[in-house]
């Protein structure tokens, strides 16, 4: 197991950016609190708790630095059918929530979930959606915790992280008496990683919300259950130390210098490839928004070279793209996918979500220049955007690189309360903003003219999916149902399934987000149709 390298990039004099991986991945944990309604640095706090549990049962350098990245990335997956959690229980944050409010598999903590089901519907929706789940949505809910476990593992594999950690995320919601998901390990079976990072983060929530005395009763309850009964009792122990300074301290820099083993750091191709996987990860929460972040990155780095912007500032830009969207992660599905107009209310949760943005990535030095873009990408000339109403010279170039790729892009894919745009109609839309003093026209027609030369998706071949497979498998990632799928495609709803049964075999994958990552990762989306190298 190796930890300690820098990945070399671009000559120095383009690219001196760079970045410890442990600085992006706690970056990302900030979104992974607010996916579960908690307050920031709480996944930051349960990354400290079990390091310093580690070092009291004992563990090296190079077991620590396996405890850390797994606490750090233990939930990551949560999100990534947050699409079917509103589905189901109508705000997804809301519902996972309540994960520390009862014990796991508990009648209490399935009567409390069972309240949420089918919340902000009316009586009647909720009644048939309490029969789907009887019959059969149970079974879909409970598959969905074990695939969140699966999700992680596999971001920690692009992160290029160790086997051990991965091992450890595979098995992040087993139980030590073996009664956990997906169930196949108990007791000394489960990773010790795994443990110490479950324990960690209950422990984090019963100690702010009732100090030790809370979090040492939580640890005699929890005893022999999902607890490993050894790490338990040293929270009796030793619970004073291991929890003291957790309030008073300065988290983010105590969880950057706390990394175990010589910090891994990331620059150039290395540094793209990390913000790349995260993006995907992130844009996995709605299939509304699969593949945006890649493809506005894309966009905006061609218009800057267009513009004659810098290579270093290209590559800057570029990154912004990225994460832009990290900030969705803290806006409920149940505004997100919407399919009608959303109050003044839901409006004012979406235009937190560049400063949400901010607040993720501006810990870190290393991060704060792509921030400061990524922040401005939702400002108008005009001042009517948001977080801060800036106008005019008060946003930067990138900045309105940026905000025209996305608006593009945004018009270029399907939304819950309408279909895609044609190419036209988003060209004619980003110049009629133009004209109302809102988008800056440089930046418009620079996007414009990256969007008219781009070079044709490939319509089939990955993992031998045939060309009419490409296209059932892009509408199954965006959540589309058999019959919407047929009806778009004018086939029977037989056929689809059949493509559905073929096409889920072949990319080894069984769920919505499953067919979405393949589908980002080999770059079927977005998709736009070609006529002589211009979009139609």
């Amino acid at each position: 197991m190796v930890f300690g390298y820098m990945e070399s990039g671009v000559a120095g004099e383009i690219d001196r950016a760079q970045v410890r991986l442990a600085e992006l991945v706690a970056a990302l944990s900030l979104g992974i609190d607010l996916g579960f309604g908690q307050p920031m640095e709480h996944v930051l706090r349960q990354c400290l708790i079990a390091l310093r549990l580690a070092e009291g049962v004992g563990l090296g350098e190079e077991q620590r630095a396996v405890v850390y990245y797994s606490a750090l990335l233990i939930n990551v997956g949560c999100h990534s059918d947050a699409h079917e959690q509103a589905k189901w229980f109508g705000d997804d944050i809301a519902v996972k929530s309540i994960k520390y409010d009862h014990e796991p598999r508990s009648l209490r903590m399935a009567a409390t979930g069972m309240r949420f089901l089918g919340s902000g519907h009316p009586p009647l929706h909720r009644f048939r959606l309490g029969l789907e789940f009887a019959l059969s949505g149970h079974r879909e809910v409970d598959g969905m915790i074990a695939h969140h476990a699966a999700i992680a593992r596999t971001m920690a594999e692009q992160l290029a992280l160790p086997a051990e950690v991965l091992d450890a995320l595979a098995a992040a919601y087993e139980r030590w008496d073996g009664r956990g998901w997906p169930g196949e390990l108990k007791g000394p079976e489960v990773p010790l990683a795994s443990r110490l990072a479950h324990v960690a983060e209950f422990i984090e929530v019963a100690n702010r919300l009732g100090g030790v005395g809370a979090a040492k009763q939580l640890a005699r309850e929890r005893r022999g259950g999902d607890f490993d009964p050894a790490l338990a009792d040293l929270v009796e122990a030793e619970g004073e130390v291991i929890l003291s300074g957790l309030e008073t301290i300065g988290v983010w820099d105590a969880v950057i210098d706390a990394e175990p083993a010589l910090a891994r750091v990331l620059a150039g191709d290395s540094f793209d490839a990390a913000l790349l996987a995260i993006a995907n990860f992130v844009d996995l929460k709605s299939p509304y928004f699969l593949g945006h972040g890649q493809a506005v990155s894309d966009l905006a780095a061609e218009a800057g070279a267009r513009l004659g912007l810098a290579e270093a500032d290209v590559r800057l830009l570029r990154r912004a793209g990225l994460v832009h969207g990290l900030g969705r992660l803290g806006v409920s599905n149940a505004i997100l996918d919407k399919r009608g107009p959303l109050g003044a209310g839901e409006w004012e949760r979406v235009r937190l979500q560049p400063y949400l943005t901010d607040r993720m990535l501006r810990q870190s030095e290393a991060l704060a220049p792509v921030a400061w873009i990524a922040v401005q990408h939702r400002e108008r000339l005009d001042g009517s955007g948001y977080p801060r109403g800036l106008s005019g010279a008060g946003i930067s170039r990138e900045a309105r690189i940026l905000a025209a790729a996305d608006a593009y892009q945004a018009m270029r894919e399907p939304r819950p309360h309408r279909r895609e745009r044609s190419a036209e109609e988003a060209a004619g839309e980003l110049r009629a903003d133009v004209k109302a003093g809102r988008h800056d026209a440089d930046a418009v027609e620079a996007v414009l003219g990256a969007a008219g030369h781009r070079v044709s998706r490939r319509r089939g071949g990955p993992a031998g999916l045939t060309p009419r497979e490409v296209e059932v498998l892009r509408l199954l990632a965006r959540g589309l149902s058999n019959k919407e799928i047929a009806e778009r495609l004018v086939i029977s709803r037989k056929t689809v399934a059949n493509h559905a049964e073929h096409i889920y075999a072949k990319i080894d994958a069984s769920t919505r987000a499953g067919a979405g990552l393949f589908a980002m990762q080999h770059g079927l989306l977005p998709e736009e149709e070609f006529s002589a190298g211009v979009p139609v």
